[in-house]
């Protein structure tokens, strides 16, 4: 029973979804995409379901795999479809696909679907990765209800910066849209999760919060009252002592520059703690912090048990959860907490709540 595990805690999971609701108001897509972030999709989605007004997924299998596990609101396929059998499965489980080029709305106007289609055309905004360009929203609109296979559309977008709260281009993005979309009827969605939380100008109908439901807060200062859903966390399984001016770990990238006590961790890469982390990453043994000392290697890591001599064989390491920072590894590793909780795999997923999911 190798004790690396990931627990995940669904009450955090509801709280945090409860501030995206509050500071945005209107109704909230929560995003379970990508296993809910690493998280457990089903569990996350289960859990969310007397609260959650809908889900947004990236694509058809993961809204299929939500439908069989009983969820009935609104799922949003961010993505859209990617050919007819697609589009008439997605119509069949009233599905709402995103339509987000040409392509798309010639495959809708050419298949015959049981029901017409609650579907919502992505405008690029000024984010350049996909969407109709904000010329081409209306046509697409006329296309799409023309079609008669359309009977409501919607309009989305996605910010590029909003995680920049001095930076311009959200706003730009803001009046891009709503220019884009002047006078057509249909509901709006622009807010992700750093637009929750920092700009109010760009709260419309639908909300979308994705990393801040899982306690990640997107902002700098991470003052927005979000609580970790993940602790990944794993036990010490060996102690080993060594003189000042030893080698530790491959490529001997730290030496020891005081006699260190050494704890070995059962967690490495393979598990999804970054390799790429330095020395000196925060880490909390038995609830007290230290650090990463030398190079993560595929199944272990090892940390500095010097100034805590009351730990050892079986004390409980917490790589990041509530007394360590996700953000704070992902930034040391040179990458984002979306990456790392998405790469958590092998260990041993604990959903914990106090209410029944």
């Amino acid at each position: 029973m190798r004790p690396a595990r990931a627990l995940i805690d669904l009450d955090a999971l509801r709280h945090n979804y409860h501030i995206a609701r509050q500071r945005h108001g209107g109704h909230i897509l929560a995003v379970v995409k990508a296993n809910a972030y690493g998280h457990g999709a089903l569990a996350c989605a289960q859990a969310l379901s007397w609260d959650a007004d809908g889900y947004a997924v990236a694509f058809l299998d993961e809204a299929l795999a939500l439908r069989k596990s009983g969820i009935k609101t609104p799922i949003l396929l961010l993505e859209g479809v990617f050919d007819p059998v697609e589009l008439l499965e997605a119509a069949h489980r009233g599905l709402w696909p995103v339509v987000h080029h040409p392509g798309q709305i010639e495959m809708i106007a050419k298949t015959a679907l049981p029901v017409p289609l609650r579907a919502w055309i992505k405008i690029n905004s000024g984010m350049n990765r996909a969407g109709f360009s904000p010329d081409d929203a209306r046509r697409a609109w006329r296309q799409l209800m023309a079609s008669g296979m359309v009977e409501e559309c919607g309009f989305i977008s996605h910010f590029a910066r909003a995680d920049e709260p001095g930076c311009g281009a959200t706003a730009q993005q803001i009046l891009t849209f709503d220019k884009a979309t002047r006078g057509l009827p249909g509901a709006r969605s622009l807010a992700n999760s750093a637009a929750i939380l920092a700009w109010p100008d760009a709260h419309r109908d639908w909300a979308r919060p994705g990393i801040m439901l899982y306690g990640a807060d997107p902002m700098p200062g991470e003052g927005n009252g979000l609580i970790p859903v993940m602790t990944l966390e794993s036990q010490i399984i060996a102690v080993r002592n060594l003189a000042a001016g030893e080698p530790l770990g491959y490529g001997a990238r730290f030496i020891t520059p005081r006699p260190t006590r050494v704890g070995l961790v059962a967690m490495g890469y393979a598990d999804g703690y970054p390799r790429s982390a330095p020395d000196g990453v925060p880490v909390a043994v038995d609830n007290k912090l230290t650090t990463l000392i030398g190079r993560v290697s595929m199944d272990m890591l090892t940390v500095d048990l010097t100034d805590l001599p009351e730990t050892g064989i079986g004390s409980v390491v917490e790589l990041w959860g509530k007394q360590v920072s996700v953000n704070q590894v992902a930034q040391a590793a040179g990458t984002i907490a979306y990456e790392l909780l998405c790469n958590v795999k092998r260990v041993s997923f604990v959903w914990n709540s106090e209410q029944p999911v």
